[in-house]
């Protein structure tokens, strides 16, 4: 069961912590919900000893707060944020799109460059999609590459370049790695870094049936990936912007 951390304000005669089960659009949750405190050495105290219990209970992965402070504390525990990684990179297409539009940079005759250490099926489908978007996508992969340019380009005739030059990298107009890359220098336009969960995503919405079901104050990227990780949000129904 993966576990979600949820803050309580103060009220006579509650306790510190308690441990529920709730659902969110269908999917369980061991929720603890914590009470808050003006005094951030009782507050770590309580998320450690929520986290504790947690674990006890066999989760390993939670939802946090938004700008949880405590990640610390639940690692010693065992105990990790629900990863966006796979949101990230299924919503990559999306995000050039926007991230293009934002800065007023053209979409359709945008360069893309793509680079990756492997051609994963996310990256598969995140250079189809871009090829069938933008006039330009320039693919780095190491090895592998040539029979997705072929197919691309028999199916959609479209405009592939295959291992593109540093120099070609660093003048697209929008740069999406899946893996770091420190000899480039990412001051594109847009640069998105699919392996960072440090980079913030863009704001993501739901059809309004389904926003009315998420509870306020959790990390909304986190939320939004376990729930299509588990099958309960569809890709297309996460859309970008608010």
């Amino acid at each position: 069961m993966v576990g979600y951390l949820a803050w309580a304000e103060p009220k006579r005669g509650q306790r510190s912590i308690r441990l529920e089960e709730r659902h969110i659009l269908r999917m369980r949750f061991l929720q603890a919900e914590i009470v808050k405190s003006p005094h951030g050495a009782i507050l770590s105290r309580r998320v450690l000893a929520a986290g504790k219990r947690l674990r006890k209970r066999g989760v390993t992965q939670v939802v946090l707060p938004e700008d949880f402070p405590f990640q610390e504390q639940l690692s010693k525990c065992g105990l990790r944020p629900v990863s966006t990684l796979s949101l990230r990179r299924c919503l990559a297409a999306d995000w050039v799109r926007g991230a293009l539009e934002s800065k007023g940079q053209p979409v359709a005759g945008a360069r893309v460059a793509v680079a990756a250490a492997a051609l994963t099926g996310e990256a598969v489908r995140t250079v189809t999609e871009l090829c069938l978007r933008h006039r330009y996508v320039l693919l780095d992969l190491p090895y592998g590459g040539e029979e997705l340019c072929r197919q691309l380009r028999r199916e959609y005739g479209v405009s592939l370049l295959l291992g593109p030059s540093k120099d070609q990298l660093e003048g697209a107009e929008a740069l999406v790695l899946f893996d770091p890359r420190v000899d480039l220098s990412l001051k594109n336009p847009v640069a998105l870094r699919l392996y960072d969960e440090k980079q913030a995503l863009p704001s993501l919405s739901l059809p309004p049936s389904l926003e009315e079901a998420l509870p306020e104050g959790a990390d909304r990227g986190q939320l939004l990936a376990v729930l299509r990780e588990a099958g309960m949000l569809k890709r297309e129904q996460i859309a970008l912007g608010s």
